[in-house]
């Protein structure tokens, strides 16, 4: 129903007026009847005071002769005025000091209360004992009247009564008739305060809402994202404080957001052009996210709500990776169809809202590379076992010779030697050379040279390996063979481990033919010439 500051502001103003003015009311009535009641009692006591101790003695005096009460009476209306006696709601009676009957007064007997009140019965006690002193000024107001009794001892004898009692009663009419005059001067005064408190308050309400409602407007505004309007400062109070404190956290949050936005765009951007695959898995183990790097490894689109089962299978259990503590991780391979895949599983969040996230490696070259590199080793093996093998071959022919291999003969083997020691260098060299091929770095050392000599010398370097298996290997070289530019150590590593091969997979006792030419363009030897015998070896 008051939903809104502005209402409630009203509402609490006009209340707190509300509750002044019956306040005021309240208190002021309260004064006016403390005032007349004060006042009463203020002029019985300037007749029957202290200080009027001689009209109290004449009254005595007047109460011991005969027909006392009507002296009293006489005395009484002498003093009238400055009792207040107006004969109408405020009199005078003077009753018997033992029974407190009517005796005489200003009106009659039945304007006395029907039940004597406590200052009556106060004062008939007082004559009772003998107590000319005692006064009852006690007002019994919720009676409906005040009244005052002053007990009258005779002074002197001969004593025609045992005492008087002086009875002044006020109906409270007048005090009635001030209330009841009060009541709407107070209701009229309220009714004006209410309506300048309605006045005033509207005003102060909407002027203390205006800020506080486009205060409301900017957080709405801020709540949806729109950060482009500051909010004026029209004051120094509280609310301008927290308008500027608003202005201040609205920038900071704008900032903030910005930054925000920047790094999940970047990340985005990361996400979706990475190389690796990328899943995240919320806590039961549905997809939640996932980059197109990671449908190219899988081989298949990843449905939305696909589970972790179907994608990797039950090992490691799902529930095992979310147990773990960073920075611990899963590990586990996955073939997908010619692929091999190595997932990087670990939890991405410790709290409830958590998950998984699975990064997908392409592992399948890493593994090509690895059976290369195996196969690589066993080709430099090979490489180097051959002329290993021609070297100790011709090494143990010259020791068992025991110097009768002809001069010639023994310098052609060492030159064979010499040879395949040049050749195991080259391989070490071509090792280094494979790795800066692998580093990116590619150097070939081209010059000219025979490509007759090569052949011939990679021919020596095999025929005493031929020889030692029962080979026949033979040399027939087609027409002229010109001067070639190349790398020279390069092809004849090509044309040993093709001659080397030819040796190692022909059956023994077998013929091993080597030739070489011009070739044209349909692969035939160009312009042939009678061939020439490779120069005979024995061992």
């Amino acid at each position: 129903m008051f939903g809104s500051l502005h209402k409630k502001l009203m509402l609490i103003m006009l209340l707190l007026i509300t509750s002044l003015m019956v306040v005021t009311g309240t208190f002021l009535t309260a004064r006016v009847t403390s005032f007349y009641i004060n006042s009463f009692y203020q002029q019985i006591d300037s007749v029957f005071g202290v200080d009027q101790r001689e009209f109290v003695l004449d009254l005595r005096r007047a109460a011991a002769e005969s027909n006392g009460a009507e002296h009293l009476r006489e005395m009484l209306e002498a003093n009238a005025g400055p009792l207040g006696i107006d004969y109408r709601t405020r009199n005078y009676f003077i009753l018997d000091g033992m029974t407190g009957d009517y005796l005489t007064g200003s009106a009659g007997a039945d304007a006395l209360p029907r039940e004597q009140s406590p200052n009556l019965l106060t004062a008939r006690l007082a004559v009772a004992q003998g107590n000319s002193v005692a006064v009852g000024e006690d007002s019994y107001f919720a009676a409906g009247y005040m009244d005052a009794a002053i007990p009258i001892l005779p002074i002197a004898p001969p004593y025609d009564s045992e005492g008087l009692i002086i009875y002044i009663l006020d109906n409270q009419e007048i005090l009635s008739g001030l209330n009841r005059e009060l009541l709407p001067i107070i209701l009229q005064a309220l009714a004006v305060g209410l309506l300048i408190a309605a006045l005033i308050s509207f005003l102060l309400a909407k002027a203390m809402a205006r800020p506080l409602e486009r205060l409301t407007v900017s957080v709405e505004e801020v709540a949806a994202g729109t950060f482009g309007r500051a909010l004026p400062v029209e004051s120094n109070d509280e609310i301008g404080i927290l308008t500027g404190t608003f202005n201040e956290m609205a920038g900071v949050l704008h900032d903030t957001l910005a930054a925000v936005e920047n790094e999940r765009n970047k990340l985005d951007t990361l996400f979706l052009h990475m190389t690796d695959g990328v899943i995240a898995f919320d806590m039961g183990g549905t997809v939640i996210h996932h980059n197109p790097a990671a449908i190219e490894m899988l081989g298949h689109e990843i449905d939305p709500g696909c589970q972790y089962a179907e994608l990797f299978g039950d090992s490691p259990p799902f529930r095992e990776i979310l147990s773990l503590q960073r920075p611990d991780y899963a590990e586990k391979e996955l073939a997908a169809g010619e692929k091999t895949l190595e997932l990087l599983l670990a939890p991405f969040s410790d709290r409830e809202l958590g998950g998984a996230l699975a990064v997908i490696h392409d592992v399948t070259e890493h593994h090509r590379n690895e059976e290369r590199r195996r196969e690589f080793v066993a080709n430099v093996s090979h490489e180097l076992r051959t002329p290993l093998t021609n070297v100790r071959s011709y090494a143990e022919t010259l020791r068992d010779a025991e110097g009768s291999i002809p001069p010639d003969l023994t310098n052609s083997f060492l030159d064979i030697i010499i040879s395949e020691t040049d050749r195991m260098t080259h391989i070490v060299r071509d090792l280094l050379t494979l790795s800066r091929l692998d580093a990116g770095n590619t150097e070939f050392s081209f010059t000219r040279f025979s490509f007759r000599e090569a052949v011939e010398s990679v021919i020596r370097a095999n025929t005493l390996n031929a020889h030692t298996r029962h080979q026949e290997l033979s040399w027939h070289p087609q027409g002229n063979i010109p001067v070639v530019e190349g790398d020279r150590s390069r092809l004849e590593q090509v044309m040993t481990n093709i001659i080397g091969n030819a040796i190692k997979y022909t059956p023994e006792g077998g013929h091993i033919r080597v030739s070489a030419g011009i070739c044209g363009a349909d692969g035939k030897i160009i312009s042939p010439q009678p061939e020439e015998p490779f120069p005979e070896t024995s061992a």
